[in-house]
């Protein structure tokens, strides 16, 4: 079977969505191919089930490319108020949980309905279960599949990155790039769990769920957030945020450290100042229990018990308290990677449209492209910008 459209959508997620709204309602004729048997898969896994479909604070700052530029202009025209209007166009409730952080009240049905809902109102047609065996470009792009073939003088990308392979992630956006000629940046795992060394690990990680807010930095990046121990190592929101600059590809030798502040904006030692309190070991593990979990401060407390009570040794202990420097052995890989880091690289496309600049008529949104958000719905952010720039470019 044959169709011709105006344009084929190759991934029917957030960015592709977006893409297709947008280009349906200015009246192009558009195709959605979707190689799963239904929509939007890591739409419905994020958030927890709820969601984090933008972050009010968002701003460029807050995404990793190889050119801190490129996501500006997207993100100037299609902004998180832009989304929550339409939220509440569908009478979604939702509410901001930490730090700018928008969730759905109920679900992240919701946000997928919303958006098929819309992808109907605008005429876009949608097949699923529809895998791709062979695309090319003569005057126009040929799309085909095992029983249909699909032609459009216009192709958008939007099929994601390697994260979570487990709901059908691929290399597929990377390959078709690079079959048109356009340099990749190395991807990598972003926003993943990071694995402890077995030294630490042997330490710590029969604290496994064991969690407690930190300052988590490296790279001149820094994060206050809570950090989860896991069996494997350490996860949560601040250990999350900071996997995505320790495990960025650089010239440079990547980092040896995470240094991790266990006691942010605390004195810890600041009791023993007055003559008449007690330095002993008791007293310090009171302390320490009044900042973090007990069983965590048990533990770091046997690991690094000061030799004496000087005062030199009081401010080596309060040092190494703020300044746990962890080595970690690696990460949990995209198997529990949040999100792809690197992809298509920005100076092959435009910034406003996101068309490659080799290829007329071929684009590429969301996370396939070398733009990757911080936690807290950036990353939804920029599939919404990125799919918006290019639907109103079609």
């Amino acid at each position: 079977m044959s169709h011709s459209v105006d344009a084929i959508i190759l991934g029917g997620g957030a960015a592709g969505l977006m893409c297709a709204i947008e280009a349906g309602k200015r009246g192009r004729r558009v195709a959605v191919l979707e190689r799963a048997d239904r929509l939007g898969k890591k739409i419905l896994i994020s958030g927890g089930g709820r969601c984090n479909f933008t972050n009010l604070y968002c701003q460029p700052e807050n995404f990793i490319s190889s050119n801190p530029h490129f996501a500006k202009s997207a993100l100037a025209r299609y902004t998180p108020q832009d989304f929550i209007a339409l939220v509440e166009k569908h009478g979604i409730a939702y509410h901001e949980k930490t730090l700018g952080q928008l969730f759905c009240d109920r679900s992240a049905r919701d946000i997928l309905g919303m958006l098929e809902a819309e992808c109907r109102d605008a005429g876009v047609n949608i097949f699923l279960n529809t895998k791709i065996d062979q695309v090319e470009r003569t005057s126009d792009f040929i799309v085909r599949t095992t029983d249909a073939e699909f032609t459009a003088p216009a192709l958008v990308v939007a099929s994601g990155g390697l994260s979570i392979p487990k709901i059908g992630a691929t290399s597929f956006g990377y390959d078709l790039a690079r079959q048109f000629g356009l340099e990749i940046r190395g991807p990598w795992p972003g926003l993943v769990p990071l694995l402890l060394n077995a030294e630490d690990c042997s330490h710590y990680c029969e604290l496994a769920g064991v969690s407690a807010e930190v300052i988590a930095s490296c790279s001149g990046q820094q994060f206050r957030e809570k950090m989860l121990i896991t069996h494997r190592g350490l996860s949560g929101p601040a250990i999350l945020q900071i996997s995505s600059y320790w495990n960025e590809p650089r010239e440079k030798p990547r980092p040896i450290f995470v240094d991790i502040d266990l006691a942010p904006g605390r004195e810890v030692t600041a009791a023993f100042c007055d003559p008449t309190e007690p330095r002993n070991l008791n007293a310090l593990r009171s302390e320490l229990h009044k900042l973090m979990p007990h069983r965590l401060a048990d533990r770091w407390l046997n690991e690094h018990a000061p030799a004496s009570w000087t005062n030199h040794a009081l401010a080596d202990l309060e040092n190494k308290i703020h300044h746990w420097a962890i080595s970690p052995a690696g990460t949990e890989g995209y198997e529990k990677a949040e999100v792809t880091a690197g992809g298509v690289d920005t100076n092959e496309l435009s910034a406003k449209t996101m068309e490659s600049r080799k290829v007329p008529g071929l684009f590429f949104v969301g996370e396939v492209v070398d733009v990757t958000g911080q936690l807290g719905g950036f990353n939804f952010q920029w599939a919404w910008a990125s799919g918006a720039a290019a639907g109103r470019a079609l």
